[in-house]
């Protein structure tokens, strides 16, 4: 049966949430996940007849593309400089309560990272069977295998990721009233305060690409961090920029911007049994483009240099 344009398209954009959301999970990237979109778009805007179910056919395209760019992406990704992280995901545009914990899980950095340890086919088939709840008929077509192959591609990639799953904090007014204290503390370089945020082995780790400054190795243990921390962000405010409390992936983070409001990094804290036990710092100006007007990081790395060298 032939379908119209306009039907096509208001249909298209009630899927949309789900769409990115599925493609995002699959590729960890906002603009790879936004084209992925677009892409299906044009797929279904060029089909004669309309599917029987446009929810499937639309899900099992942009599941099929993502695997695609994900295979090509591979290489890139390992011949990435320093280590790599997901572009930050500022809100989620799918929502469903029946699966809201999976959904929430299932976008933290740190599942994102578990995920990459997945061939492109068992990320593909726990994203659309784990975090979505489609059913393996539905799994099976999007990535054409049989249900009984994606039966095992689920119960291997659910032991990947169960083998590492972070165990975070599933109070969130506790999580954000953490993340309020560290924002106060590194504002005040108060070492201490910080310290006493931070889990013992606490990791901190950049994501800059080479195309930005950013640590030279992850930094590991609460006291390096924290004094670390205490003494780059006050430098930073120094020269006008300042934090913003964001979610960022689900977890507590903070946005920094130069005095000009420009994106300079953003910051994810994971955090489990009451204390911070990773922070992920986004840099590389190119996976920050979506969230805003980026600003010059080099610039700045050196007005924060001077800073850092003039008394208080």
């Amino acid at each position: 049966m032939r379908v119209n344009h306009a039907s096509k398209v208001e249909e298209f954009e009630e899927l949309r949430p789900l769409l990115f959301s599925i493609a995002y999970r699959i590729l960890g990237g906002v603009g790879e996940a936004e084209d992925a979109v677009q892409e299906t778009w044009l797929r279904y805007d060029g089909a004669a007849t309309r599917p029987t179910s446009t929810k499937s056919f639309l899900s099992a395209t942009v599941t099929r593309i993502a695997i695609d760019v994900l295979r090509s992406a591979r290489v890139r990704r390992e011949q990435y400089v320093g280590p790599w992280f997901p572009e930050p995901l500022l809100s989620d545009p799918y929502q469903d309560p029946a699966r809201s914990a999976e959904l929430a899980d299932s976008v933290s950095m740190a599942a994102l990272l578990l995920l990459e340890r997945l061939s492109p086919l068992e990320r593909a088939v726990f994203v659309l069977r784990e975090v979505f709840g489609f059913g393996y008929d539905e799994v099976a077509s999007a990535v054409g295998r049989s249900e009984a192959a994606c039966r095992q591609l689920v119960v291997r990639a659910r032991r990947h990721m169960e083998d590492a799953r972070p165990r975070f904090t599933a109070d969130r007014r506790e999580r954000r009233e953490l993340a309020s204290r560290f924002l106060v503390a590194l504002k005040d370089g108060d070492v201490d305060g910080l310290q006493d945020l931070l889990a013992a082995d606490v990791r901190l780790v950049g994501d800059g690409g080479g195309k930005a400054p950013q640590l030279p190795r992850t930094l590991v243990g609460a006291g390096r961090t924290a004094r670390l921390l205490a003494s780059a962000f006050p430098a930073m405010a120094r020269a006008g920029v300042t934090f913003e409390s964001r979610e960022v992936n689900g977890q507590p983070g903070v946005i920094s911007r130069d005095r000009d409001g420009r994106v300079l990094n953003t910051l994810v804290l994971d955090v489990v049994d009451g204390r911070i036990m990773t922070v992920r710092c986004v840099l590389n100006p190119d996976k920050l483009r979506h969230v805003g007007p980026v600003a010059d990081a080099w610039a700045l790395s050196r007005e924060v240099k001077r800073a850092r060298r003039q008394p208080r």
